[in-house]
């Protein structure tokens, strides 16, 4: 046995083959279509290659990033490319803990030269807030950014416009206020709406630039955020906002309000999960719906639906994404996902009709190290249908398997079918996963979101067990076998697994997970500077608590339970994550070793929430996969 399992591991992809950062991050390609900006890694560190997007690809420049987190980038007219990076820091001056800053630059193509598209402005942050937003004015390419500006040491969010062929920045004089949060910009280069948010009040509002100046359009009640804007509308001159409906709680519908804040609501609105604008920004054009694992793209223009229908059919049995395309919406850049292959970037030419892979977006994987995936449905124990996704692994009889359960972060997240890194990474070493899209899910309508709140390591967490007993019934997975894993909420999942819903696991690893919430409700808190803000009341709304001294939390806390857990324990955390601060997993630790059970902290250093360094990424992975082998051994 011991030959047949050194076998089969050998055979396996390495781990760096799914753990490492993609090959590639993004393919954004230039307004005329002539040209394409990549961003692509070693695995570890970043590069941006513009290259041409005629056959041959040659390079024209690159820019190296190295370690840099690489968020964005973004075409503005055919000589400029813009480039949103993120950085961990505590700013001197600033309350509250180290927080997650944006910054943007232009890179020119003609004098190669790159620029921080704000700087040396008086009274301001050189950051960003979002994504900067393009116009281009009289032939001339112009940024929009939104950055703080800072008034009596109160910082704004403020609209700065940037003329990229000149340099020049000037602070927008557009009748902001403490309480706006985004801006939406005309294709004129005019401010047109703002969206202002009262924490302290939960209190949302929509502000209009007609020709009398700033009016109020709209006023609402949103107790968990801001419902900020969503784009120009069809017409473009419009402003979408999303609502919820009054008479159907279990939908939401889009607004669109003209400039004398009147509004009509989008035809068939409320099955859309997500806008699609012209390749400009300057209208709506259509939208993405995820209709069970069906990926359908809807276009308002029947010539523009006609072709997309064209491009998917050019890839039949994979998933086919827009990634970006040309302003005439004749060149497309889509991601094509193979259930065989894995994903892959593919270039389309409406013109010529014709269409050619790009680059994998992984190094290195083969057919044999791709899995199969399959969606699953079973009933929960309350009889609430769940539906999610299993792994198979290659080679191997699928029954009497073991698992790992994978529940997905959010909570209000979900999984999709398609390829998945970790998943993957899971089952080449011979492991079945689970991916459950439990009770508090999205993209199920708002019932099923719903059915979570305050179900946090209740029925949310008996809905990841359910499926393991369904596993066991069908006889696919051995239920003696069975360890859980997650990062973020799955994180917390993984810890519940150990200390509330126990018998049902061997091991668990909780990868940037939740622990003591009435202490991560406390430091988010410090983090956003109030006492009473969306963020707090969306956390207890799952949670299922009334404030930070219900007891309710203490109840549903690992730390406070370690006494409980009776298998093995990993906890992996960045030090540098802003969303669920590393002292979660040392208060975790702490607690465990302080109740003499097993338990493993790894700290991947200078790593955030999000796994975005190579280096750091492959540590979790490599640590995770010890640990299943060690304590559910695959063979």
């Amino acid at each position: 046995m011991a030959a047949v399992a050194g076998a089969a591991s050998a055979e396996a992809p390495p781990l760096s083959v799914y753990g490492r950062l993609p090959n590639v991050e993004q393919v954004e390609i230039s307004p005329d279509g002539t040209k394409l900006a990549i961003a692509v890694t070693d695995g570890e560190n970043r590069m941006l290659a513009i290259r041409e997007a005629a056959e041959g690809n040659k390079v024209i420049t690159a820019m190296k990033f190295g370690s840099t987190k690489l968020r964005g980038v973004q075409w503005a007219g055919p000589e400029h490319v813009l480039i949103t990076t993120s950085s961990t820091a505590e700013v001197y001056g600033l309350a509250g803990p180290k927080r997650e800053y944006l910054m943007a630059f232009d890179f020119n193509l003609v004098t190669k030269k790159q620029r921080l598209l704000i700087s040396d402005q008086e009274d301001a942050m050189n950051i960003v807030l979002a994504s900067p937003a393009v116009r281009i004015i009289d032939g001339v390419p112009f940024a929009f950014a939104q950055g703080v500006h800072f008034i009596d040491s109160q910082g704004e969010n403020t609209l700065y416009k940037i003329n990229l062929k000149t340099g020049i920045t000037r602070r927008m004089d557009s009748g902001g206020s403490q309480d706006t949060d985004e801006w939406l910009v005309a294709p004129d280069g005019q401010p047109l709406a703002q969206s202002l948010y009262d924490e302290k009040q939960g209190a949302w509002s929509l502000k209009i630039k007609a020709e009398r100046g700033w009016t109020t359009a709209e006023k609402a009640i949103s107790k968990m955020g801001s419902r900020g804007l969503s784009g120009l509308g069809r017409d473009g001159r419009s402003v979408l906002v999303w609502f919820d409906d009054e008479n159907d709680e279990d939908k939401t519908y889009l607004r669109e309000y003209a400039l004398d804040g009147s509004h009509v609501t989008v035809p068939d609105s409320e099955k859309f999960d997500s806008l699609i604008h012209a390749p400009d920004g300057s209208s709506l054009v259509g939208a993405f719906s995820l209709v069970g694992d069906d990926r359908r793209y809807t276009f308002f223009d029947a010539k523009l639906q006609a072709s997309w229908n064209a491009v998917v059919k050019a890839f039949p049995g994979d998933q086919v994404s827009l990634a970006s395309w040309s302003d005439d919406k004749r060149q497309l850049v889509v991601e094509v996902d193979s259930p065989t292959q894995g994903p892959a970037y593919a270039l389309v030419d409406l013109n010529t009709k014709s269409a050619r892979f790009l680059t994998d977006v992984y190094l290195d994987l083969t057919p044999e190290g791709v899995s199969k995936v399959e969606p699953i449905k079973y009933k929960a124990a309350d009889g609430l249908e769940i539906t999610g996704y299993l792994t198979l692994p290659n080679g191997k009889d699928p029954k009497n398997l073991p698992l790992v359960v994978l529940p997905h972060g959010g909570p209000q997240g979900r999984d999709s079918l398609g390829f998945d890194w970790w998943s993957q990474a899971l089952a080449s070493r011979g492991y079945a996963v689970l991916q459950p899209n439990f009770r508090g899910s999205q993209g199920f309508g708002y019932s099923f979101v719903k059915a979570g709140f305050g179900q946090w390591g209740k029925a949310m967490q008996t809905d990841l067990s359910d499926g393991v007993r369904f596993l066991a019934k069908q006889g696919t997975i051995d239920p003696k076998r069975v360890c859980i894993v997650g990062a973020s909420y799955g994180g917390y999942a993984a810890l519940a697994g150990a200390t509330l819903d126990k018998g049902v696991y061997r091991c668990a690893a909780s990868v940037a997970g939740p622990a003591d919430l009435k202490r991560m409700l406390v430091d988010s808190n410090k983090l956003y500077s109030t006492s009473n803000n969306s963020t707090l009341r969306y956390w207890l709304r799952f949670m299922g608590a009334e404030g930070l001294k219900d007891p309710d939390l203490t109840a549903i806390s690992p730390a406070r339970l370690a006494d409980k857990v009776e298998i093995p324990v990993l906890l992996i955390h960045g030090k540098d994550d802003t969303v669920v601060p590393y002292v979660q997993s040392t208060l975790m630790a702490d607690a465990l070793k302080k109740a003499g059970k097993p338990v493993e902290l790894v700290t991947l250093p200078s790593e955030d929430h999000w796994l975005s360094r190579g280096a750091t990424r492959l540590q979790m992975l490599t640590s995770v996969v010890g640990f299943l082998e060690k304590n559910n051994p695959p063979n």
